[in-house]
């Protein structure tokens, strides 16, 4: 027999026990009194009174025995739930208010502790920092520079603070098709032999990489990402030691790496050894900076001290080249897990914080409710304390609805963080470290948590209107008293004021983010926006070794695409506007003096053919485009931006004049417009090299026309498979495309951040709404009485509006108050606006007041149409 049928069967004997003891009492003192000469029936009233509530004694007493309190508990719930049986409606729209807060806070907090909290899953994550180097002299690079092939061997041979340092970037590569299936652009990683020793990882199929791998004279080998091994290969764990070619180069596959590695990025699909891929000159050079450096810490060795012995290593280095301006002369480092979170560690604390002040307005909301539904309960309390009912026994009944309501509120909830979880890993797959964005044990912990902190925060509150006092009080009012109850409104007032403050911070918040938003989509990029098409396209070095097949190939393949009907231009860069910064220059100007040394000039640089300006519609402000007689070696023309003529030719006419790089001379023809290399990014100088030279293999075909743009993607990917069949192209975009997908961070911040405001001022709303309406009901007879004596319809329906837009009106002007300190800390978020923007907070004001105007005229308006007389009868 189980632990608690014994109970259950001792108790129930107890119980048995007391009521014949009581019975038994109450029996002797019946017969004392019939005793003493009174009639059986007096006896029996004046034994009660002697002896007290029978009910009440037996309550005393079983409440001295353990298992009361669960007994209590359960009675508790069962009156809740008849309780909120009896007003569906009531209990509907409490639930789906604190669904949504619960909901939304649930939600952003797996987002946050994914990819904020969560320990990076590798072998001791907090030992892994990423490496930079710093200290340009003259330069205006970052404290977070990448690192060259050079200065990478130097810190790995001579630090005494690393067990490992790795090396890592990030590519694209073309996979030539196979099987009837076709090539294929992807992203691919550069990897030193020992970066996933250093992470930790091994290979769920296959193995690592080899130290003898991992140079020039090797045999290619390939790891498969889990997604692209499902996708391209089937999943067949036969592809082990197959061949594959990766930009016209064999490559034998080694492993499969695990479903969850994606380092560097989250879109890598492959991975090659470093040494075997890059040239040697790149993988020497220390002023040719294109590396990523993984370092693990030795045990007992800090950050700081690990930082301190590579800046000695980079000071050295850099003493011994002085010559060259552009090799570093420090160090710098971070922990590896804030560098793959990147830039949206601010925008996710920023939401989180929206959240929490969304779960906080769904609270208020709900106490108000139960505040005004107190108020219409409180004869019922008030009866119930005179027959006996503890003022803490009342209140834990108040709480037991609210964690109800909660815990249903909850449930509810977890759906829709489930629901939004699903879509944001969906459609933002792209984010850091989505792959650790899943429910665990401590979203669940968490859940539990934020619902009973919602039930305590909402039943005190609304026990706060219920005291002791409040609840005798409620007998001592007259029939047709006009003053009961204005404690309970004045707190139902001050809820509401805290609510719309709340949102006003929301809303103010939202604002600015739309606003900042707006006008980085507005920002004029310098080139045409509209009417363009962009293609991705590379060939390879293998199959296309020497300058003259490379320019050969542009040639033709732009003279096959200018003659596709519709096409109005078409031009080839190495990189288009809003496709990032890429890759800069250093360079001399052969008529200006030496500089000092130690230091240089360097510019944004890109390789263009002759019309190309003309596509993207980049206006030519002064000479001309490149000579297109001008090709490989006689390719001499060099064009160059506003902002370069200014900065490096200032008071001065830059034409004619010559820039000095790698060694050759390039005569300055033309001066173009500015435009921006990436989208939020002021303009940098850029020079402009001419495709014929031959020099590079990858980059970006526009083709414009006032025509359907989507028509072009088939008819140009097929003259590319007729010049070669084997060369993918990808990202076909067009440039409003191009600058959405370099602007969803701020897209997809501004929108939820919105979602929330809205439905704060919908809460907010439904709050008013809800607050002059019970306050209407409480003051019908009031009303009635003043109709009667003369009152004005339109004096009552004024007196009434004012009553319910004050709390709006305070709770505005402290939420404008407040905000101006909140939209400090989003400082870093916004784009050409300030965090105090006047426009802002006019519309959030009128909007604000005109949404608490519409939800407090209607109950006004059926206050002032009260017929007196039925508002008289009516208690």
């Amino acid at each position: 027999m189980s632990w608690w049928q014994i109970t259950w069967r001792q108790r129930k004997k107890r119980d048995e026990d007391l009521e014949r003891e009581l019975r038994s009492d109450l029996e002797l003192e019946e017969e004392e009194r019939r005793e003493a000469g009174i009639s059986k029936e007096e006896a029996h009233y004046a034994a009660l009174r002697a002896f007290g509530n029978p009910t009440l004694i037996r309550e005393q007493t079983l409440g001295i025995w353990w298992w009361n309190w669960l007994e209590s508990l359960a009675r508790d719930l069962r009156f809740s739930l008849r309780t909120l049986r009896r007003t569906p409606g009531f209990t509907v729209i409490a639930i789906l208010i604190m669904a949504l807060g619960i909901g939304a806070n649930v939600a952003l907090f797996t987002v946050v502790r994914g990819v904020l909290l969560k320990p990076l899953p590798f072998q001791d994550p907090n030992r892994l920092v990423m490496l930079y180097e710093a200290g340009l002299l003259g330069g205006d690079a970052s404290d977070f520079n990448v690192v060259s092939g050079g200065m990478y061997a130097e810190w790995k041979n001579q630090n005494r603070s690393y067990s490992s340092l790795a090396l890592a970037k990030g590519i694209r590569v073309g996979l030539s098709g196979s099987g009837g299936q076709l090539p294929e652009k992807l992203t691919s990683a550069l990897f030193s032999w020992d970066m996933l020793r250093t992470l930790g990882v091994q290979p769920a199929l296959g193995r690592d990489f080899a130290q003898a791998d991992d140079g020039p004279g090797a045999n290619g080998t390939v790891l498969l990402s889990w997604g692209l091994w499902k996708r391209r290969f089937g999943g067949d764990p036969g592809v082990l030691n197959q061949t594959i070619h990766l930009d016209a180069q064999p490559y034998t596959v080694i492993g499969v790496m695990p479903a969850w590695f994606d380092f560097p990025d989250s879109s890598t699909q492959l991975w090659t050894p470093v040494y075997h891929d890059a040239p040697e000159e790149v993988m020497t050079s220390f002023s040719n900076h294109q590396f990523r450096v993984v370092g693990q810490l030795r045990p007992g060795v800090s950050s700081s001290q690990g930082v301190a012995d590579l800046r000695i290593i980079s000071e050295r280095v850099h003493n011994e080249h002085l010559n060259d301006p552009f090799v570093f002369r420090s160090a710098g480092s971070r922990p590896l897990l804030e560098h793959m979170v990147g830039e949206i560690k601010k925008p996710l604390y920023v939401l989180l914080a929206a959240t929490c002040c969304l779960l906080l307005i769904a609270c208020l909301n709900v106490a108000n409710l139960l505040v005004a539904r107190a108020a219409a309960r409180r004869k019922e309390l008030a009866i119930r304390a005179a027959l006996g009912g503890g003022w803490l026994r009342l209140i834990g009944e108040r709480l037991m609805e609210c964690l109800l309501l909660s815990a249903f509120g909850g449930a509810l909830g977890l759906l829709l963080a489930f629901a939004a979880l699903h879509w944001l890993t969906q459609t933002r797959n792209d984010m850091s470290r989505v792959e650790s964005i899943h429910f665990d044990g401590v979203v669940a912990a968490f859940t539990v948590g934020v619902v009973v902190l919602c039930a305590l925060f909402s039943g005190l509150i609304a026990a706060f209107s219920t005291s002791d006092k409040r609840i005798l009080g409620a007998l001592h009012e007259a029939s047709r008293s006009v003053g009961g109850g204005t404690a309970r409104a004045s707190l139902r007032k001050v809820l509401l004021t805290v609510e719309v403050g709340l949102t006003v911070i929301l809303l103010i918040g939202a604002g600015l983010l739309l606003k900042s938003y707006e006008r980085l989509r507005s920002a004029n990029m310098g080139c045409f926006t509209h009417d363009v098409i962009t293609m991705h396209l590379g060939i390879p070095d293998a199959r296309y070794a020497t300058p003259a097949q490379r320019a050969n190939f542009y040639d033709t393949l732009l003279d096959r695409v200018r003659a596709l009907p519709g096409v109005d231009a078409a031009g080839f860069a190495t990189v288009v506007p809003g496709q990032g910064y890429q890759m800069d220059w250093s360079f001399s100007i052969v008529e200006h003096p030496p500089l000092p040394q130690g230091t240089g000039l360097f510019a944004l640089s890109r390789w263009a053919d002759p019309k190309y300006f003309n596509a993207m519609g980049i206006p030519i402000l002064r000479g001309r485009t490149f000579d297109a007689g001008k090709r490989l070696d006689a390719a001499n023309e060099v064009i160059i931006s506003q902002s370069f003529a200014d900065q490096f030719f200032p008071g001065e006419e830059p034409l004619d004049r010559h820039i000095r790089v790698r060694g050759k001379d390039f005569v300055i023809v033309g001066i173009v417009g500015d435009t921006r290399y990436e989208i939020g990014e002021a303009t940098r100088p850029v020079q402009y090299y001419p495709l014929d030279a031959g020099v590079e293999t990858v980059g970006t075909l526009v083709v414009r026309s006032s025509n359907s743009l989507g028509q072009f993607a088939l008819p140009v990917q097929q003259i590319v498979s007729d010049m070669d069949h084997d060369l993918p192209v990808s990202d076909v975009l067009t440039m409003n495309q191009l600058l959405g997908k370099s602007t969803l961070d701020q897209s997809f911040n501004a929108a939820l951040l919105v979602a929330f405001a809205v439905l704060s001022l919908v809460l907010a709303a439904v709050g008013l709404f809800g607050v002059m309406s019970y306050i209407a009901a409480q003051r019908t007879t009031e009303i009635g009485i003043r109709v009667a004596l003369g009152a004005q319809r339109e004096q009552v329906m004024r007196k009434m509006l004012l009553d319910g837009m004050r709390p709006a009106i305070f709770g505005l002007v402290a939420g404008l108050a407040a905000s101006l300190e909140a939209g400090q800390l989003m400082r870093d978020l916004l784009y050409e606006i300030k965090p105090i923007d006047t426009a802002v907070y006019a519309i959030v004001a009128a909007t604000l007041l005109a949404v608490a105007a519409i939800a407090c005229i209607v109950p006004a308006w059926r206050a002032s149409r009260l017929d007196p007389m039925q508002a008289l009868r009516s208690e």
